[in-house]
This record gives C-alpha cells, sequence and structure tokens, in this order.
C-alpha cells in the first residue's frame, strides 16, 4: 500500500483495496498491513500499539482516536483471511473487482470490509473533537483459532481507560448478533506399530484405531443432531461436532505408524462441549490402554488447539443499547459461527457483532461484499462520529 496523503479523501472503498491487496492468509506474516497501516497513521499524528505474536512474524495493531477516558468505543477486526488455494476464482483474489455492484475479493466481506470503513473515518473522528474515544484493535490469526485476540484483549485493558462498548465486526449484513456458538478445535493423534500389513499381529495400524474414535465422534455428532434445542434461535439448532482434517499411513501394505485428526466442538455452552470431550476422551483412555498392552511405543495423545467461549449475551445490554441506536433498529439475531466477541465479553466489557458483507459469502470462491453494505457501514461509522461527541 503506498503512502496516503492525509488531506487526501480515501473512502471506504479506497480503503478496501488497500486491504485486500495484502495476501494475510493465516499462514502467511500480517506485517506488511500492519506497517502500512502505522506509517499512515504516523502521519495523522496518531500513535499505535503492536502487540507481538510470541513467534513474530505477526502482530496485533491497537490505536485510539480521542481522549483519554472511559466510555469508549471498540472497533474489532482480524486482519487475517482463509486461503484460496484450490478454489475457483474469476478475478484475482487479491485485486479488488467490482462486478454488478459488488466488490470481489479475498477479505472483502471477512472481514477487511469493517476494518476499511474505519479506517476511512479516522481523519473524521480526529477532525470531530469527540468527547469520549474510539479504539481500534485489529487482531491476527481469528481463522485458525483466535490466536491473537487475548495478548490484544490484554493489552487493550491495560492500555486505554476501560471502555463502555465493543463492536466486532464480523459480516452480518449491518444487523445486531446478539449471542454465538464457542468451539473447542481439538487434534487427536493416535501413535501404532507398523509392520507389513499381511501380519496384524505383528503391529498395530494407527489408522484403525483413529476410525474407532471418529466413529465414536461420528455417533456423537448424530446423537446431537438428533436432539435439537427449542427455541435457541441457533442454526443447526444444536451443538455440532465435525471432523475437518485427516492424516495418516506411510503406504498401503504397511500397518500406519501415525495417524492423526482435527475435530471441533460447537456449541452455546461450554459444559455440554466439555461433556462431548470427556465421552471421547474416555474412549481415548481405553484405546491407548489396550494399544499400550501390545506394544510400549503406541499411545493416543488429544491436544486442545483452542478453547474459544460462545457469546452469551449477558451484561451486553450497553452495547446492543448502543449498535441500535446507531441502526435504528432493536432487532437482534444469533449467529452459529466464532468470534473474539465471547473473549471480550469474559473480560467483562459488553460486546455486539455487527459489521458489513453476509457470513455466506465468507471463505468462498469469488468472496464479495456489496457496495451497498459498505456504505451502509461508513454511515454506521459517521453515525458513532455523532454519537461519541455528544
Amino acid at each position: 500500500m503506498p503512502p496516503l496523503d492525509p488531506t487526501a479523501s480515501a473512502n471506504a472503498h479506497d480503503w478496501l483495496a488497500r486491504l485486500v491487496a495484502f495476501d494475510t492468509t493465516s499462514r502467511n506474516s500480517n506485517l506488511a498491513l500492519v506497517e502500512a497501516v502505522e506509517a499512515w497513521l504516523a502521519t495523522l499524528g496518531v500513535r499505535s500499539t503492536r502487540v507481538p505474536a510470541p513467534a513474530g512474524g505477526k502482530a496485533n495493531l491497537l490505536f485510539s482516536i480521542g481522549p483519554d477516558v472511559t466510555g469508549g468505543v471498540v472497533l474489532s477486526g482480524h486482519t487475517d483471511v482463509v486461503p484460496v488455494d484450490g478454489q475457483d476464482w474469476h478475478s484475482d483474489p487479491w485485486t479488488l473487482t467490482e462486478r454488478n455492484g459488488r466488490l470481489h475479493g479475498r477479505g472483502a466481506a471477512d472481514m477487511k470490509g469493517f476494518i476499511a470503513a474505519g479506517l476511512s473515518r479516522v481523519p473524521a473522528m480526529l477532525a470531530a473533537n469527540l468527547r469520549r474515544p474510539v479504539h481500534f484493535a485489529l487482531s491476527y490469526d481469528e481463522e485458525v483459532g483466535l490466536l491473537g485476540a487475548p495478548s490484544l484483549i490484554d493489552a487493550l485493558l491495560a492500555g486505554v481507560p476501560r471502555p463502555a462498548v465493543v463492536i466486532v465486526g464480523e459480516p452480518t449484513g449491518m444487523r445486531v448478533v446478539e449471542r454465538h456458538k464457542g468451539i473447542m478445535g481439538l487434534r487427536t493423534t493416535v501413535l501404532g506399530h507398523e509392520a507389513h500389513s499381511s501380519q496384524t499381529h505383528l503391529g498395530v495400524s494407527a489408522n484403525m484405531v483413529a476410525t474407532r474414535l471418529m466413529a465414536k465422534i461420528v455417533a456423537i455428532a448424530d446423537r446431537l443432531a438428533a436432539a435439537p434445542e427449542t427455541g435457541s434461535g441457533f442454526v443447526p439448532p444444536h451443538a455440532t461436532v465435525t471432523i475437518g482434517l485427516v492424516n495418516g499411513g506411510t503406504a498401503p501394505n504397511i500397518l500406519a505408524r501415525e495417524c492423526s485428526f482435527v475435530w471441533d466442538i460447537r456449541s452455546a455452552s461450554p459444559t455440554e462441549a466439555r461433556a462431548v470431550y470427556d465421552e471421547v476422551e474416555a474412549l481415548v483412555r481405553e484405546l491407548d490402554a489396550e494399544i499400550r498392552a501390545r506394544f510400549d511405543d503406541c499411545g493416543i495423545a488429544t491436544e486442545i488447539l483452542s478453547d474459544v467461549p460462545p457469546l452469551t449475551g449477558a451484561g451486553n445490554a450497553p452495547a446492543l443499547d448502543m449498535v441500535a441506536r446507531l441502526l435504528g433498529t432493536s432487532e437482534c439475531e444469533v449467529a452459529s459461527y466464532v468470534s473474539e466477541a465471547g473473549l471480550f465479553e469474559g473480560a467483562g466489557l459488553p460486546t455486539v457483532i455487527c459489521g458489513p458483507g453476509w457470513i455466506a459469502q465468507a471463505h468462498q470462491p469469488d468472496e464479495y461484499i456489496e457496495l451497498a453494505q459498505l456504505d451502509a457501514c461508513a454511515v454506521f461509522m459517521d453515525r458513532l462520529i455523532d454519537e461519541l461527541r455528544r
């Protein structure tokens, strides 16, 4: 992104084009994007704070506009995007392309559109003589387990007077989402004992053992689906358990030495999620003892990759009230996806989700945001400025 003239007009469309041009797929660094935004903020005299990833190569970015007082509003968004590998795109995913009122590009909906709308209004925020501040909280690695958000929230709480409201800008069609499910992400690894596949008595196939565990997970998923929770509002109306990745084996005629699979539990209840985990772990312990009794180099272990709480809606009335005023409607929805909103709520900050675009477009080939949605978010930012200058 070239340096920006702070006196020049940069609307949300322009900003989105700049942000999409950075390939911030989670496996990559997001530092080029962070550095470009930092440099632009410096031309405006705005100080920013990096919160680096422990291993380096990535960073959260935190900055504030307005007075150093309590009662501000946090605008939270993630800078990373999902891969485009293997997807059938009809334009360059890293070049924002307009077609029929839609802006196509990776991250256009999820969720660089929200960030673009916010950044486009920074000069207006600076000129507005705000009475309460706006805090921008931009995180890394949301798409792979919300890895950056916890340290960003810690830095926010330690570095600024306590905010009154958090708005997480995931795509909601500029509607309010007041609750979402939580997620527990897990990796289970089975170590077997290699042997020729004709000599099953001389080894243990990690693949065969893993399939017994995966069958248990499928059975739990089917059981949960057969008993939906009425009135929850979630779609689907029950906890879900899915297996996303499976890797195992060396050759067709070798009993597999190792098999691992990544799976997740999504539930509105942490207690329910833990119960599912415990049920699978009971079988893990049983099978672990069984294969270790045959060969001492065998074993099974499950690693918790992420454990993100749901957004429950408890204590979030201040955020709901403010966003309802800005939108002109008090209608609320729920979502089955996960965001950092549950983490902000867990830190005691009233939190809602509201952002431009639709979650159905997220992660898709030819991902897009409608121009009307981006414009609506920019208007929302203008109304927020008016709210905070009073």
